[in-house]
């Protein structure tokens, strides 16, 4: 059977980290947007590269398996940011981040309302 790798070329930037914080999986957008000075992180820890407030929430996702979802500006851009635990057999094993940019303008369409 042929490796379909759906995630490597996307339009969005996905990391992917152990129970540890060490970062096992970067996309290509990743990699072009957090390698440090041509070094992939892959390998490496991702806590030194956060603050302390964002390490305790990366803890808190791996204890607790929630998600935790935000939006940023970097270089004039909105971002969409959305950290999840993965898991494996029901246990948490890392967490996974997709890094999407949001468009100016984006509809939004309530479902609800569409009954």
């Amino acid at each position: 059977m042929q490796q379909f790798n759906w995630a490597e070329d996307i339009d969005g930037a996905i990391t992917v980290c152990d129970a540890e914080g060490t970062v096992v999986y970067m996309n290509k957008r990743s990699r072009e947007t957090f390698n440090r000075d041509g070094q992939s992180m892959v390998g490496q820890s991702m806590m030194p590269c956060h603050s302390e407030r964002s390490q305790a929430i990366i803890r808190h996702m791996l204890e607790s398996g929630e998600s935790h979802a935000y939006t940023i500006t970097k270089q004039g851009r909105r971002k969409l940011i959305f950290q999840t635990p993965w898991r494996e057999d029901g246990e948490v094993r890392g967490l996974v981040e997709f890094s999407f940019v949001l468009p100016d303008e984006m509809p939004h369409y309530d479902r609800d309302a569409q009954k």
